[in-house]
């Protein structure tokens, strides 16, 4: 996989590594493969890969 790929809240985390969401307000988190992608703020958003764990 690649920096840049993108998953949406509730789906399987298809590459381990740092996450960011996608919009404001953004934060960052570590999330390892196969996990669940969370919620940010409650709400359901889009996350982006910016680094390679």
């Amino acid at each position: 996989m690649a920096v840049g790929r993108k998953a949406r809240t509730g789906e399987r985390c298809p590459e381990s590594g740092v996450w960011k969401v996608v919009g404001y307000p953004t934060t960052t988190a570590p999330i390892a493969v196969n996990n669940v992608m969370p919620p940010y703020n409650g709400q359901a958003v889009t996350w982006e890969l910016i680094r390679l764990a």
